[in-house]
């Protein structure tokens, strides 16, 4: 679904929080946080200044995802193919993501928000692993909502390494291959544990989802604006939410099988 961009005033943000229903709140939201680069473009900046303006994003989108009680909000800050950008603005990203890793630590403890990461981390710089290991450490007896950055991370590397653990399983006859059903793969992928999100928000109107969370994207609603990242805020993600409210979620069935039951 293509959502064309819109201006919140406060009375309409005021309007459209009053139609949501705090009963159907999605568990978990998916985040591709598009739009920075030409949003720096627009302001006569580079590329960097669009990833450090987006923090604000960020933070105004995690912040409101817990106040609405979403359990799970998945952003995907990095994925694997962005290993090929411009040896400078990945350099500049990696600075980036340690300053606001431990810039904003203190403000995930204190909101009870834990923190989680998924993707091929090993590939980070040092530095990088080192404050996500310890924020992670500092967070995790958070409840309130968990917060997943997906790191160098892309839906293909993620079946490929959950493959190849469940061969390993299986040569060690810990798994028989005739065992193996859906749940099955969804235990080796790296969102164990996490249930598949509900709802999917895509900045800056490009209509795919860019090697992210392949498989656990089967049935997910998918919500697209043309808001560039860097100017998406919690008004923005509670129109999503009001969104995906009025969807009718029929994994296959018909409406009227839904109404019966």
């Amino acid at each position: 679904m293509y959502v064309p961009c819109s201006l919140f005033t406060q009375k309409a943000a005021m309007a459209v929080r009053s139609e949501i229903d705090p009963q159907n709140i999605p568990a978990h939201v998916a985040v591709i946080m598009d739009g920075n680069g030409r949003w720096a473009k627009q302001k006569g900046g580079l590329r960097i200044f669009g990833h450090q303006s987006a923090i604000t994003a960020v933070r105004d989108t995690v912040e409101g995802a817990a106040e609405m009680g979403v359990r799970f909000l998945t952003l995907y800050a990095f994925s694997t193919e962005n290993w090929s950008r411009p040896a400078y603005e990945v350099t500049a990203l990696m600075q980036l993501l340690v300053h606001t890793i431990r810039q904003e630590t203190p403000t995930l403890l204190k909101n009870s928000i834990r923190l989680q990461a998924i993707g091929q981390i090993e590939n980070l710089p040092a530095s990088c692993q080192r404050e996500l290991a310890e924020a992670i450490e500092i967070t995790k007896a958070g409840t309130r909502m968990t917060l997943v950055l997906a790191l160098s991370y892309s839906g293909r590397w993620d079946l490929t390494q959950a493959a190849k653990r469940m061969a390993t399983d299986v040569a060690a006859g810990k798994l028989r291959a005739e065992d193996v059903q859906e749940n099955t793969i969804t235990q080796y992928l790296a969102t164990a544990g996490i249930p598949d999100p509900e709802l999917l928000i895509r900045t800056s109107g490009e209509q795919r989802i860019s090697n992210f969370l392949l498989w656990q994207l089967a049935y997910t609603e998918l919500y697209i604006t043309d808001l560039l990242w860097p100017d998406f805020r919690r008004t923005h993600f509670e129109e999503a939410v009001r969104a995906y409210q009025r969807r009718e979620r029929r994994f296959g069935k018909t409406s009227e099988q839904l109404t019966v039951s």
